[in-house]
């Protein structure tokens, strides 16, 4: 019998008392005798939006994979930093100290913490393409009025790739109920997914977002905070001219009765940068044959 620790974290969550704030994950500890498919077994286990194991590798930093119920993701944003977060408490090789790195299928990924003990992972550069539907279609597959689109919408890539759709208003935002067919129809990200990331500027420095992607049989989930997607967010405000330095508050799940307060910045080299607190939650062991 092989036995394997595991912690769950709650990541992005407003302050040390959000208790059920942020969006949950479960970090396997030293998941190294673990086989492919029974990482994608637990994952199905614990059906959160991700679950991640870590593979320490002596003097250097450890190799983490991301699962969700259904595949693995080279990249995911609340993973990486709920990860980085255990890692460090752990003392897992190259995790120690308020630099660290993390390798994902996208590459070394860097995550630091600051002084108010949140976290902060560097986007990898991203790509970004138009999109081939028309607002029209944006705005039906989205459920509101062609009036209530905002700016151009497009694809974004840094990892894990996302259509980022702007709304003019939070009134806006708070109607988005989107229609899976025509998602499906219209909207393809790499990995054969169809999701929707909606997002609304309610003042200068803070976005209140929503985050839908499908589930059980094709209904559309909402995601509580999507780490992944505000760095989208971030190469998509690049590609409009935002001037840099820049930084932002992002809150998301306000809907689904789950705040999630993310931090994202724009350096003045480009980079995109988006951070968080983490907030453990508990622990447990699993035994495998």
């Amino acid at each position: 019998m092989r036995s394997f620790r595991y912690r769950l974290v709650n990541v992005f969550v407003e302050s040390d008392i959000a208790t059920f704030g942020g969006n949950p994950l479960c970090v396997f500890e030293d998941a190294r005798g673990m086989l492919d498919a029974e990482m994608q077994a637990l994952a199905a286990q614990f059906n959160l939006s991700e679950t991640t194991f870590i593979l320490p590798r002596a003097g250097t930093h450890p190799q983490v994979r991301i699962f969700t119920p259904a595949f693995e993701m080279p990249f995911a944003g609340h993973p990486t930093i709920g990860t980085a977060f255990v890692a460090n408490a752990l003392g897992v090789d190259g995790c120690t100290g308020d630099c660290l790195k993390l390798a994902l299928k996208v590459g070394d990924i860097p995550v630091v913490r600051d002084a108010q003990r949140a976290w902060t992972f560097t986007a990898n550069p991203h790509v970004s393409r138009a999109v081939d539907f028309s607002r029209a279609d944006a705005a039906v597959m989205l459920g509101i009025d062609k009036a209530d689109l905002g700016d151009a919408p497009r694809y974004v890539d840094n990892g894990s790739e996302q259509v980022v759709i702007p709304v003019a208003s939070l009134d806006a935002l708070a109607r988005v109920k989107p229609v899976p067919e025509l998602l499906k129809k219209h909207v393809q990200v790499r990995l054969d997914r169809y999701l929707a990331y909606a997002v609304a500027r309610v003042a200068q420095d803070r976005f209140q977002v929503r985050f839908f992607f499908p589930k059980n049989g094709g209904m559309m989930a909402e995601d509580p905070g999507t780490g992944s997607a505000c760095a989208c967010l971030g190469g998509y405000l690049l590609d409009a001219g935002e001037p840099t330095p820049s930084q932002f508050t992002v809150t998301q799940g306000e809907f689904i009765n789950r705040l999630n307060v993310l931090q994202l910045s724009l350096t003045a080299d480009r980079q995109v940068r988006v951070g968080g607190r983490v907030l453990a939650l508990g622990d447990g062991v699993i035994h495998l044959p």
